[in-house]
């Protein structure tokens, strides 16, 4: 009887040695600094107030009585001074339209774009990661398929550069993302659902994410959490799935 052959799926945290920042991590570490403006400078007493005369009231001895005012003459008034411009209103500038998508490529909902390359998983169960901080690699569906997981994992940060799927920490669902394939045909899709699943967990639920039975969708991957270093690198993976808009 022929033995049945066991399709492999992603199990061992799509990277392995060596991944060090690369699948993503969104650590945010630093320290917040309160300081306070303070202005340091000299007090000048304000100057006295010129003296007046008052109509119908004597002048003091020693200083001469004001010229009497020319009758219809209008008092004397400094000359004002020049109204200020009115300011301008501002300016408000159209926002650029995005780029247009290059073919064979993946953008998520805030433009972080990469190019797909099609990869396939190792006898161990590793998906090979990229070789770019720009680019994604592909494994399972095609583009256009009816059924099946299109699974696209991405660096999330590398040699202190941050990768186009370090978004994934923030998708939500409802988000964005278009494939575009070889040909330049757009294919849009939305996200449905995002997940953190820490390294120990990704093999248990391997064949439930990126099975290639079932309604097709888009699947995209990328690690981040806390950094344990070694073979695990970061302590988790982050994924979002997203089904045809």
């Amino acid at each position: 009887m022929p033995r049945r052959h066991r399709r492999r799926f992603p199990t061992a945290a799509l990277g392995g040695t060596g991944m060090l920042g690369l699948f993503l991590a969104i650590v945010l570490a630093g320290t917040v600094h309160n300081a306070r403006n303070t202005i340091s400078g000299t007090a000048y007493a304000a100057p006295e107030p010129a003296p007046t005369v008052h109509k119908g009231t004597p002048a003091q001895p020693g200083t001469a009585n004001p010229a009497p005012a020319e009758p219809g003459a209008a008092p004397e008034t400094a000359n004002p001074a020049p109204a200020a411009p009115e300011p301008e209103a501002p300016r408000t500038r159209a926002p650029a339209a995005p780029r247009p998508q290059a073919a064979g490529t993946v953008r998520l909902a805030h433009g972080g774009t990469a190019t797909l390359v099609r990869r396939e998983v190792g006898i161990d169960g590793v998906l090979p990661i990229p070789n770019s901080l720009i680019q994604a690699s592909w494994w399972g569906a095609e583009l256009h398929a009816a059924a099946g997981a299109t699974v696209l994992a991405g660096h999330v940060n590398w040699r202190g550069a941050t990768g186009p799927f370090a978004e994934l920490w923030s998708a939500k669902p409802g988000d964005p993302v278009s494939l575009v394939d070889q040909a330049g045909t757009l294919i849009p899709y939305r996200v449905s659902q995002v997940v953190t699943l820490g390294k120990d967990e990704l093999p248990i639920r391997a064949e439930e994410l990126f099975a290639q039975d079932g309604p097709h969708r888009l699947v995209l991957v990328t690690c981040g959490g806390r950094w344990v270093g070694g073979e695990r690198g970061y302590a988790s993976n982050q994924i979002a799935i997203a089904v045809p808009a």
